[in-house]
């Protein structure tokens, strides 16, 4: 007597069908789950038979084996329970075998024979479509979710004893009362205008050029001076996701528990600022088992913000070499690796000191020389290479008026980044910021006169090669600003005083 039907295993973003079988044979009563589970998927046992004999369903008094294949594949989370109750039910012929071998099963069970609403449901319903099977039986709490992804036939459950009866079990469904959504919801997300800026010309721009760009950015100055503001109206200034990000993005925060589907897909860029208390696995992604994202991994597409950058201690800051390198990060852990896109723009803000009030003479200051190196030291030589434009930003005087608006920068940026689009549409990048050396270099012809300041400042050592080409991207982002075809020489200084203006040069 054997049942079968299909689940979906997540491992990171990707999801793969999972083979339920249930095995019942005539012997001393027992449960097996097999199949490489985790601690949490091991207890679904004890949940599955308190939900079924709270449904008003018959429990099989035999000896049932469950195995999830393929059995090399590590198995995580309750999303099973639901899969392994209609299995064991078709095994012992309570509901018919065929139908629950058409259809994806995901949800956690109450004890009471509840559907619950369980993290993930987009990208597993995706993986279940992509493998042929859009069928798939969801928690009436993520019926939302699962249908934005195109082509899924969703079912949406409340209770077992209605999936039951929908395989043709002869049940009673009893009226229950819908479970609260799992994800926390978020409220709208405030629209921030940069015209609340008042003054700082040189970080205004650097904040439209990192936008524009897709650079990373370095903001050096006393507390006060809109540092923060500044990096909180950066992802205002960014044009809307296109369909595979918005999906891409969403899926990441299902995963991650912090999508809310009532408001559909993720189309704006995300903003994750995270305290510099924060520890490397909330950054980054850890966990017990498979790891889930963090706030890189959350960022994708949009803004990561270390406020008080040189606060956060080392191991932190130097993970996020690997995604400003490669936009992925790849985490492995004892339970299995896990791959989450992380491609954002990294914005670091520091004091010019530990106490703050080094600025002009820096009489003020009460810092030991060996505390400012070491505040800074935390901002390795390694990341700081990595970060695209470095500026100081000054205390803002009184008679300072207020900036553009967002309105107006957000337009010159969406053109600026249409014109990137189109440019480097064959090497399939999309802004300056994603493009490799040699790329750059080969648009730029064989004027060597163009880079002559950028050949001084690497050999006097001011700049590294990589760093080279980081200035070299900012100053295609400046010509594309001022709708030239290729950038001048003019450009490539600015774009170097950019870069040399912070504490990072």
């Amino acid at each position: 007597m054997l049942g079968r039907t299909c689940a979906v295993a997540l491992v990171g973003l990707h999801g793969h069908v999972v083979e339920v079988e249930a095995h019942l044979a005539t012997s001393l009563p027992a449960f097996s789950l097999v199949g490489l589970p985790d601690a949490s998927l091991a207890e679904s046992r004890d949940r599955v038979r308190a939900a079924v004999t709270s449904s008003g369903l018959a429990w099989p008094n035999r000896r049932i084996t469950v195995n999830l294949s393929p059995a090399t594949l590590p198995k995580t989370g309750s999303g099973f329970d639901l899969a392994v109750a209609v299995a064991t039910l078709a095994g012992a012929g309570v509901v018919d075998a065929t139908s629950v071998a058409a259809w994806v099963h995901v949800g956690e069970l109450g004890l009471d024979g509840r559907v619950r609403p369980v993290r993930g449901v987009l990208p597993a319903v995706a993986a279940a479509v992509a493998a042929g099977r859009p069928r798939v039986v969801v928690p009436a709490g993520n019926a939302a979710e699962a249908r934005l992804v195109p082509g899924a036939e969703v079912l949406a459950a409340e209770h077992l004893a209605q999936v039951a009866a929908r395989h043709g079990a002869d049940v009673v469904v009893p009226e229950v009362e819908p479970v609260p959504d799992v994800p926390p919801r978020r409220g709208a997300v405030e629209v921030l205008d940069l015209a609340d800026v008042r003054g700082q010309e040189d970080a205004r721009l650097g904040v439209e050029v990192a936008a524009a760009g897709g650079h990373h950015l370095l903001l050096v100055g006393p507390p006060g001076t809109g540092k923060t503001m500044l990096a909180a109206r950066l992802p205002g200034l960014l044009p809307d996701l296109g369909e595979a990000d918005a999906v891409e993005v969403t899926a990441v925060h299902s995963v991650a528990g912090t999508f809310d589907p009532a408001h559909g897909l993720l189309r704006r860029p995300p903003f994750e600022d995270p305290h510099h208390t924060a520890t490397a696995a909330s950054v980054v992604g850890g966990g017990s088992g498979l790891p889930r994202p963090g706030a890189a991994s959350r960022a994708h597409r949009g803004v990561l913000f270390l406020d008080e950058a040189p606060e956060f201690t080392t191991g932190v800051l130097q993970t996020l070499r690997q995604p400003l390198e490669h936009g992925e990060l790849v985490l492995h852990r004892a339970g299995g690796t896990a791959r989450y896109p992380a491609r954002f723009q990294l914005v670091l803000a520091a004091n010019p000191c530990p106490c703050g009030r080094a600025v002009g003479k820096g009489l003020d200051c009460t810092c030991r020389p060996e505390q400012r190196r070491r505040y800074f030291g935390k901002l390795s030589g390694p990341l700081l290479d990595r970060v695209d434009l470095q500026l100081e930003v000054p205390p803002s005087r009184s008679a300072d008026a207020p900036g553009e608006g967002s309105a107006a920068v957000a337009a010159r940026v969406r053109d600026a980044r249409e014109t990137q689009r189109e440019r480097w549409r064959a090497g399939g990048w999309r802004t300056n910021g994603e493009v490799p050396a040699r790329a750059l270099h080969a648009a730029l012809g064989a004027d060597a006169r163009l880079l002559a300041d950028l050949h001084r400042a690497v050999d006097r050592g001011t700049l590294t090669l990589r760093g080279a080409d980081r200035v070299l991207r900012v100053a295609w982002t400046l010509a594309d600003l001022d709708g030239r075809a290729a950038p001048a020489r003019p450009d490539v200084a600015r774009a170097l005083a950019l870069r040399t203006r912070g504490h990072g040069a």
